[in-house]
């Protein structure tokens, strides 16, 4: 029964990623009818599906460098984590303040692991954090230079090719980075460290189901309230944030989509002048991403110290 239950709170969560992030992916690119949204979502679903199975180094440092896991205690931990990083987010979404789920489940597992008297690296959440900092930062730089190459480059021919390439390399990067937190999730429910075809297959159809459902809201909120957003916005933001979220996958960081893809729009804006950036719009996001990751750490933290003490 205890596995059922983990395992269901694992599907939530792989559902709720896909609320908050699957819209935040494709929102980038909806000024531009090269990728239509069911297309778009098939093709992300695809690579979460199948992109594990190269690399899923991002999840082994979910499950193995924040804190230790693996015993029956370390799973009831997760699920505490699990539960308090979905409660903040939700919370902070319903009060008009959309946020980084990473952010949340990064502080939910030290919050858990700490409360729960797990052995906890303070370097590895360090380094997660200071990964995380960099991200919309360096999507931003990134966004800048990629917009005015491609206004050197590409013309409205060209630009819908240049958007198969962006949205493909954005696909890659989240599901080598930020949506193993899923898999890490299901890693530490089941109790196994080998990822399959099945495993990764059910992940991405849970992820699916809940992207179908975010995709309006979230895609309104990056593709419109950010910037006032040019096709060319859209394709310099995917390019930029993709490559800044495969960068930290290849040093097993896990950092958030959504930031790196907010940060690079502000840039992509930015190129052709700070008016295009709606910043109490930006201002708004980034105060909740600074609320996200102590409010879940403090949260998951006396949930697990409760949970512990009471237990016999």
């Amino acid at each position: 029964m205890d596995v059922i239950v983990l395992v269901v709170v694992a599907g939530l969560f792989a559902i709720v990623s896909g609320m908050n992030d699957g819209g935040a992916i494709l929102a980038t690119g909806l000024k531009l009818p090269t990728v239509r949204p069911a297309t778009g979502l098939l093709t992300l679903v695809a690579m979460v599906a199948l992109i594990p199975l190269a690399t899923h180094q991002v999840a082994l440092t979910f499950v193995n460098r924040l804190a230790t896991f693996h015993d029956p205690g370390g799973r009831y931990a997760m699920t505490i984590a699990v539960i308090c990083s979905l409660t903040v987010v939700l919370v902070l979404s319903a009060k008009g303040r959309p946020t980084s789920l990473t952010l949340a489940i990064v502080g939910g597992l030290t919050g858990a692991g700490l409360g729960w008297g797990l052995p906890v690296s303070a370097g590895s959440v360090a380094l997660v954090l200071g990964f995380g900092l960099a991200a919309p930062v360096v999507g931003a730089l990134a966004a800048g230079a990629v917009t005015l190459l491609l206004l050197r480059l590409a013309n409205a021919h060209s630009l819908p090719s240049w958007h198969r390439v962006a949205f493909i390399v954005q696909c890659v990067a989240y599901a080598a980075n930020d949506g193993q937190k899923m898999l890490a999730v299901f890693v530490i429910a089941i109790g196994t460290t080998d990822l399959g075809l099945g495993m990764t297959t059910w992940t991405a159809a849970l992820f699916g189901l809940g992207a179908l459902y975010g995709l309006p809201k979230a895609g309104r909120l990056l593709s419109r309230e950010i910037i006032v957003s040019r096709p060319l916005h859209g394709v310099a933001a995917e390019v930029a944030a993709g490559g800044a979220v495969i960068a930290s996958a290849a040093a097993g960081m896990p950092v958030s989509m959504t930031q790196a893809v907010a940060g690079a729009l502000i840039g992509a804006g930015m190129s052709g002048g700070g008016g295009r950036v709606r910043w109490y719009a930006a201002i708004k996001i980034a105060t909740a991403w600074l609320l996200t990751l102590p409010a879940s750490a403090l949260l998951a933290g006396m949930a697990a110290w409760t949970a512990k003490t009471a237990i016999p």
